[in-house]
């Protein structure tokens, strides 16, 4: 038994980086599938390449070239028991005769899950659980969304060692060095959508885009989000084409991860200012901080983050790092709430 489980913990470590492979900012999870024969020999392997392309369980059976029959299937997502663009992954496992499934997590999302009972109910042996912590890591902002009903919100911050993104005359370009700036573009490639406040959009012309090192833009682009009343000029760098943009006419948090949610968005970058950072933090909406802290000291100038409301040490929002490197010159401290773990 306990070769069983070391040696599935094996293949389901190969089928998550098969899944690795898959777009993350894609409206659909990652996921892998990895076909090995009874006699322990991969068969074939096949990972989600996005929206409108086959799952994972559908690109390995179509690899596998109709050898599947007897195989063990390990899939980090319970396989959809769902018609949606494609038939359920379920019926589509047992009709290729494979005899085992062994997935990591289950799937939440009530309108495709049911697979694995149904696989179970049909002959096929399924086991779950197997690598579910890895799993839920891979695709943790796609079930946040689905279990909460709203986007992951991670918080970018640009700030100097007393706490400035920005000097006494508005000035805020440039904080951080040109490593720190390549790795939030890295950032912002992996997320469905940027949102920052029109008092940014204002201030700042920032185009929100993710560009390559060479300042060329990538293939995909994020969602370019701009909140709040107040009317962009048509020559604003954010309505520039090169990525969509999103105007919402809204100062509410809520509502603006309420519109994200039903475009399927599962990760938002969010950039805004100290005036929608305090807004999104007070509603408890952020869940992630990534916070940019350059060796600089300015003395005055614009706070990080607007009022909070707190007045007491006793009262502070406490975060728990996850990460901590250099970036450059600059440090790279990466934190959620201590409630959020």
């Amino acid at each position: 038994m306990q070769e069983q489980s070391t040696t599935d913990t094996q293949w389901m470590l190969r089928a998550l980086g098969v899944a690795s492979q898959g777009p993350e900012a894609d409206a659909n999870p990652r996921v892998g599938c990895v076909l090995v024969a009874p006699d322990g020999t991969l068969v074939a392997e096949g990972w989600h390449r996005g929206a409108g392309t086959p799952h994972a369980e559908a690109a390995a059976l179509a690899a596998a070239g109709g050898r599947s029959r007897g195989a063990t299937a390990y899939v980090t997502l319970e396989p959809c028991h769902h018609d949606g663009r494609t038939g359920p992954c379920s019926r589509a496992l047992a009709d290729a005769g494979v005899a085992r499934v062994v997935y990591a997590v289950g799937d939440p999302n009530a309108s495709a899950a049911g697979g694995a009972a149904w696989l179970a109910d049909h002959g096929v042996v399924t086991e779950g659980g197997v690598l579910e912590a890895e799993a839920t890591e891979l695709n943790r902002t796609w079930l946040h969304r689905i279990r909460t009903g709203r986007p992951w919100v991670t918080w970018k911050l640009a700030t100097t060692l007393d706490g400035r993104s920005a000097a006494a005359d508005g000035t805020s370009r440039w904080i951080t060095g040109p490593e720190a700036r390549s790795d939030v573009h890295e950032h912002r490639a992996r997320c469905g959508a940027i949102v920052v406040g029109t008092g940014t959009a204002l201030a700042d012309d920032p185009h929100l885009t993710a560009r390559h090192a060479d300042g060329s833009l990538r293939d995909a682009q994020p969602l370019r989000v701009v909140m709040g009343q107040r009317h962009l000029p048509a020559g604003a760098r954010v309505l520039d084409g090169a990525a969509e943009t999103l105007h919402l006419r809204t100062r509410s948090p809520r509502e603006a991860l309420a519109t994200l949610a039903d475009r399927e968005v599962h990760h938002v970058w969010l950039e805004g200012g100290p005036t929608v950072a305090a807004a999104f933090m007070a509603d408890g909406l952020v869940d992630e901080i990534v916070a940019y802290v350059a060796p600089v000291l300015l003395g005055r100038g614009r706070p990080s983050v607007s009022d909070l409301g707190i007045t007491t040490i006793d009262d502070a929002l406490r975060l728990a790092p996850t990460d901590m490197r250099m970036i450059g010159h600059d440090i790279r401290i990466t934190a959620v709430l201590q409630e959020a773990r």
